[in-house]
């Protein structure tokens, strides 16, 4: 569990509630279970005419991972990389399947390219296909952090549609001028639950799994790049120096030991 992402998410919440009620807000007024019928009803339900079922399926899961804190390590990966170049560099090509087989948790993008490079795969086959499949796990990663976009796209306009809904029912009954303020008060939850929705759930769940995205993306470069540099029976030293490149400061630092 990440939990810098859950306690910000908290932390926000918080903020703003604390911030109403220190105004001279009554904590109650912000629970108006029609405005949030109106602004997650609508919003879900505009999500759900506007991508396929296949897609909106893996929404929890999706949820799961931007919660989750990053599994690989591209230190660890360098450091590797760096083990069976070098019993490569010894023993030859066929003393990887050996070795894959001893990590059993190894992922299986880096399985199947280390086993293309065993089975004397092509190198611009081997090559072409992971790039193939990095390229399909971007474009599974775009739906889903379309689906987080659109939503918080859609939930200010239903909170909009909600308030405007509200300000109806309220102008169709002005004979207690006492009661207008709040009434209308009671008319704005809907966008405040849009545009706080929108702007702390949908959009930051969104910006997180883009960079989640980007971060694998990387990794999966890495490993093609360490593969097929092994593949080619590239310098051990030659393989660690231009991993290195994938790592920021700390993590090179960490990869050399310093």
């Amino acid at each position: 569990m990440d939990f810098v992402t859950l306690i910000s998410l908290i932390l926000s919440f918080v903020a703003l509630i604390l911030a109403f009620v220190l105004d001279g807000g009554v904590l109650h007024a912000l629970l108006e279970p029609t405005a949030a019928l109106i602004v997650f009803g609508g919003t879900f339900g505009a999500i759900g005419i506007s991508f396929a079922s296949s897609d909106l399926v893996k929404v929890p899961k999706l949820l799961m991972l931007a919660f989750r804190k990053k599994k690989q390590s591209r230190a660890e990966l360098l450091t590797y990389f760096d083990t069976i170049s070098t019993m490569v560099r010894k023993e030859g090509l066929l003393s990887l399947e050996g070795k894959m087989n001893e990590d059993k948790n190894m992922d299986p993008f880096l399985v199947s390219g280390l086993q293309m490079v065993v089975d004397g795969i092509d190198i611009d086959e081997v090559k072409e296909t992971l790039e193939n499949r990095i390229m399909n796990m971007q474009q599974r990663h775009a739906k889903g952090i379309g689906i987080f976009e659109a939503a918080g796209g859609y939930a200010p306009t239903m909170g909009v549609l909600g308030t405007v809904m509200g300000l109806v029912h309220v102008l169709s009954d002005l004979s207690n001028p006492d009661e207008l303020g709040g009434k209308i008060a009671i008319a704005f939850i809907a966008t405040m639950y849009g545009v706080g929705s929108a702007n702390l759930i949908w959009l930051p769940i969104a910006s997180k799994l883009k960079e989640l995205d980007a971060d694998e993306t990387i990794t999966k470069y890495m490993m093609l790049d360490g593969i097929t540099m092994i593949q080619r029976g590239s310098n051990p030293r030659l393989i660690a120096e231009r991993l290195e490149g994938y790592l920021d400061y700390e993590n090179a630092k960490e990869a050399r030991g310093e």
